[in-house]
C-alpha cells in the first residue's frame, strides 16, 4: 500500500470522529521505483494531508521530509520532488496494519492490501 492511499484512508467505525490519520504499525515495508511524474505530484500536493504523510513515512523510516509543509515554490525544486514522489508514489506497506487514533482498532495489511471491513457491530 502507497502512502498516497494511507493519506487518503480513514476509519469508518461508527461513532468515530476523529478517524484520520491511520497510524502505521509496519512489520515490512518495501521501496518500488514508479516513473516520475513531476505534473501528477504538483498537482497531489494540494490534496495531500502533510503531517500524515510525514509521520507515515517517518513510520516506515524514510526522515527525508519537511516536518513543515512546504511553500508552494518548493514544487520547482527538483529535490524536494524526488522526495516528495519517494515517499508518495515508492515506499510501500507490505505487511502490517492501520490503527484508527480514537478506537485503537487494526486493520491488517496483508500483501500491500488493508482490509478496511468493519465487524457487525462497527457497522
Amino acid at each position: 500500500m502507497r502512502l498516497l492511499t494511507h493519506n487518503m484512508l480513514s476509519s469508518n467505525i461508527k461513532g468515530v470522529m476523529n478517524g484520520f490519520p491511520l497510524r502505521l504499525e509496519v512489520e515490512k515495508s518495501v521501496s518500488k521505483e514508479v516513473e516520475f511524474n513531476s505534473d501528477f505530484l504538483r498537482n497531489m500536493f494540494p490534496k495531500i494531508e502533510w503531517k500524515a504523510l510525514v509521520d507515515a513515512a517517518r513510520s516506515m523510516g524514510y526522515a527525508e521530509l519537511p516536518e513543515e509543509a512546504p511553500e508552494s515554490s518548493m514544487l520547482e525544486s527538483e529535490e524536494f520532488l524526488m522526495k516528495f514522489h519517494h515517499a508518495l508514489l515508492e515506499l510501500h506497506l507490505e505487511e502490517g496494519a492501520l490503527i484508527c487514533p480514537e478506537t485503537g482498532r487494526r486493520f491488517p495489511v496483508n500483501k500491500g492490501i488493508p482490509n478496511m471491513l468493519l465487524h457487525e457491530d462497527e457497522v
